[in-house]
């Protein structure tokens, strides 16, 4: 259980009181109404009020939900035109008068009645809007980006806004891993390439986390959502998809899904099988070591993947104000790898020393079983809500491995007999989820969010490496283990929002809030003394205020206390030796780094415009970095430390721009300056590193059924603690044509158009220099047909059905 101090509370209550007491405002009320058909209630319906005399300009505008309601509070007295509009029903529109003596209008069962010409219409020619900007970062609607088609998360993100994905998949934003969600709860598939991009409804981008979120998260939060048809009646969609790369790939999905007044079933599958090569070359140079001096590495890859997803969900609504969903998520991934690795090793003085032909077969096989229960409340007043989720996910990993080393001359003439090897990389993982929020007004404008939460982790990690001896195979034991690591996390949470209204308009917006962490976790490795053991209680304030110039204009301010955990793959102690003269292992003496961040931003939004840019400063201690080890036999040991004190700075600016109806572009770039202080001695550890990153994703509407995306990808040079990792760029393209009604769809997709997606990394320090550049046949085409009935899916019917690789 969490003790906190009873004069923290009289803090938070004494700021909360100040903040309250500091606020005025003039005579407001609300308006609060619901809108359906004959039929049901009808979601996603734009609401706007235009305060007359002048009906022409919007002063307020919101959106309906699950359930048809809508509301605008709190709202100034005054005379209003309401007006109701969704596409397929014709608008909707009345007069709305609130004073002082009627300031609480409740406008029941309002209904628009549905335009069968429009509705084809809005069919053909609609599209969606890929940012939109919200108050603690911005979310990217995954239809609207159709050059990631037949893919996985990971490829959204290669085309997301302000994230940066390298040619190997390590996801960062600001330069720094971000904390990955899966509908807003930990789970086993926060590995983005186990989501399929068809699946996928919007991806949001958090960069400074209110008190409501997982501490854990250094440089933001990305919230993956998945689909969720809730459209009546029964509906479905079916893609399918081929192409080819250097080698073919075939993709394909399934939605079906029936809803009626009180229930909603829904099921999904997807499934994805493609091949792929990769080339690596590498070279280090080994200064003090004269006898292992030169080390030259050639290696070919071959992998076959297979990827399978079933998602089931089931909701049901008793009445209005109560809700129930469950979702079920089953995963399949497999990849068979197929590595040939040739060492050449020579002394000082280009003298020959050896030279290996390494072959690797590895076979690996994930399995994700995947639970969630959400309850939803809903009360009169639309600010008080109660939500509460159970979730339990589970993952079954096992990864084995087969080694040949046959020893060559210099000729590349075999010597002697294979040296034979194998491993085995097993583990089992549990993430236990369950939370509270709710969240109660206080006074007109002022709101408190409360909430709890518990995450359990269980996992156990395998790792067995053993050598053929007289056609047995002999396990070492210095190099096998058991790792057993628990970790449980309880997290209560506490906020308030207030607003200033100035002349009967919000023009100040302010939130103060603390979350308290406490964690405790266990890790032992078996048949050694090695032990890792945590307990400590955290405390993470943050706070922001806004100006608000207008409505759709803002600047703000805001500041929040962050922790990065290391994972268990970062502490995992195991030593990988697939390549023996580059191998890698976690540390379990990692501590977790704490982070002050800082940013300030601005918005605006105009007719065909929106802008933002902001300035962010991030001050962390104990910051983990990956480093490299020099052996004495010549391998190069990668393994994380906490390289001491980084200070992070720099600006991040998106611009969204309807240039015409022909042609829209997206257009962001984030620049980021770090100073590292070391508290490890080395002489090697770089100082100052500068990096950025830009997208350019432009929407050329060739007609009302086609629309062609172009995007380019640009990665600098990044400084890493020792040397750089090499810059990266690339481009893609796809193109959708809409046919007959727009309920069928044909897509072509081009990824990474010239060929230019690598990766690379060199590494300059006393001891060694090296080079390394990995290349896979990222450059691929695919065509992909996609059919839906009962025009349930409109925009999400061919969404994301491709991968880079």
């Amino acid at each position: 259980m969490i003790k906190l101090n009873y004069r923290l509370y009289i803090l938070i209550f004494l700021c909360i009181s100040i903040m309250h007491q500091i606020s005025y405002a003039q005579y407001q009320g609300k308006l609060i109404g619901n809108v359906r058909d004959h039929t049901s209630a009808l979601e996603f319906v734009t609401v706007t009020l235009s305060k007359l005399p002048d009906s022409s300009k919007v002063v307020a505008y919101t959106m309906s939900d699950s359930l048809g309601s809508f509301k605008f509070d709190p709202l100034e007295v005054g005379e209003y035109v309401l007006k109701m509009s969704l596409l397929g029903y014709n608008t909707g529109m009345m007069k709305v008068v609130l004073s002082k003596v009627q300031d609480n209008i409740q406008l029941s069962n309002l209904v628009l009645v549905e335009n069968i010409n429009q509705l084809q219409l809005v069919t053909i020619t609609s599209t969606k809007k890929l940012i939109e900007k919200t108050t603690d970062g911005f979310i990217v609607n995954a239809a609207a980006n159709i050059t990631a088609i037949g893919g996985t998360a990971t490829d959204l993100l290669k085309n997301t806004p302000t994230v940066s994905v390298d040619a190997d998949g390590a996801i960062t934003l600001r330069g720094k891993a971000p904390m990955i969600l899966v509908n807003g709860r930990n789970s086993n598939l926060g590995n983005p390439d186990q989501i399929p991009a068809s699946s996928i409804e919007s991806i949001e981008i958090i960069t400074n986390p209110s008190a409501k979120y997982d501490a854990n998260a250094e440089s933001g939060i990305i919230n993956i959502k998945l689909k969720k048809n809730k459209q009546n009646g029964t509906n479905g969609a079916i893609a399918i998809g081929a192409g080819f790369g250097a080698k073919g790939r075939i993709s394909n999905a399934l939605i079906l899904n029936n809803k009626t007044k009180k229930w909603n079933l829904g099921l999904g599958y997807d499934n994805r099988f493609a091949g792929r090569t990769r080339k690596i070359n590498g070279t280090r140079t080994n200064f003090y070591l004269p006898e292992n001096y030169l080390l030259t590495q050639d290696r070919r890859d071959h992998r076959s993947e297979q990827l399978q997803n079933l998602k089931v969900n089931l909701d049901f609504s008793p009445d209005e104000k109560n809700a129930f969903s469950l979702e079920a998520i089953g995963s399949l991934e497999g990849q068979d790898n197929f590595e040939d690795l040739r060492s050449d090793l020579r002394k000082q003085n280009n003298i020959f020393k050896s030279n290996t032909d390494r072959n690797s077969v590895e076979i690996a096989r994930t399995k994700v079983a995947e639970f969630s229960l959400d309850y939803t409340r809903k009360y009169d007043d639309d600010r008080k809500s109660l939500t509460a989720n159970i979730s339990s996910s589970s993952d079954i990993d096992r990864e084995n491995t087969d080694i040949t080393s046959q020893a060559l001359s210099e000729k590349s003439e075999n010597i002697g007999t294979p040296f034979l090897e194998r491993t085995h990389n097993f583990e089992n993982g549990n993430v236990i989820n369950a939370k509270v929020d709710y969240a109660f007004p206080i006074s007109l404008h002022g709101l408190i969010e409360t909430g709890y939460k518990a995450t359990l982790r269980m996992i156990d990690a395998d790792f067995l490496s053993a050598t053929k001896v007289d056609d047995v195979y002999i396990t070492n034991t210095s190099a096998s283990n058991v790792f057993n690591f628990n970790e449980n996390v309880h997290a209560i949470s506490v906020s308030y929002q207030g607003a200033l209204i100035v002349r009967d308009a919000p023009k100040w917006k302010y939130s103060i809030g603390l979350r308290a962490e406490e964690v405790n976790n266990h890790g032992i490795v078996q048949n050694s003394t090695l032990s890792i053991k945590n307990q400590y209680l955290k405390l993470f304030p943050n706070t922001s205020i806004s100006y608000l110039f207008s409505p759709d204009e803002y600047l703000k301010l805001s500041y929040g206390k962050r922790i990065n955990r290391p994972s268990l793959g970062l502490l995992n102690p195991f030593t990988d030796i697939t390549d023996a003269l580059n191998p890698h292992s976690g540390n379990p003496n990692l501590k977790p780094e704490i982070i002050h961040n800082v940013e300030l931003g601005y918005s605006k939004e105009f007719n065909n415009t929106s802008f933002s840019i902001n300035l962010f400063y991030r001050n962390a201690f104990n910051s983990i970095r990956p480093f490299f080890f020099l052996q004495s036999n010549g391998a190069n040991l990668n393994m994380p430390i906490n390289i001491g004190h980084a200070v992070t700075y720099g600006l991040e600016n998106v611009l969204d721009l309807k240039v015409s109806n022909a042609y829209h572009f997206n257009a962001s770039v984030s620049l980021f300056q770090q100073h590292l202080t070391g508290d490890v001695s080395s002489p090697d550890i770089v100082q100052d590193a500068f990096g950025w990153n830009g997208k350019l994703i432009n929407d050329i509407f060739v007609s009302d059924a086609g629309k062609l995306q172009i995007v380019g990808n640009f990665n600098s040079a990044l400084v890493t603690p020792q040397g750089r990792r090499l810059e990266q760029y690339f481009a893609d393209l796809g193109y959708q044509h809409k046919l007959g009604k727009g309920n069928a769809r044909l897509g072509l997709t081009i990824v990474d158009i010239f060929n230019t997606l690598k990766t690379g990394l060199e590494n300059n320090t006393a001891e060694f220099s090296s080079y390394r550049t990995s290349k896979a046949d990222t450059r691929a085409i695919m065509i992909t047909f996609a059919y839906s009935f009962k025009a349930a899916f409109k925009e999400k019917l061919l969404d994301n059905q491709f991968s880079k690789e």
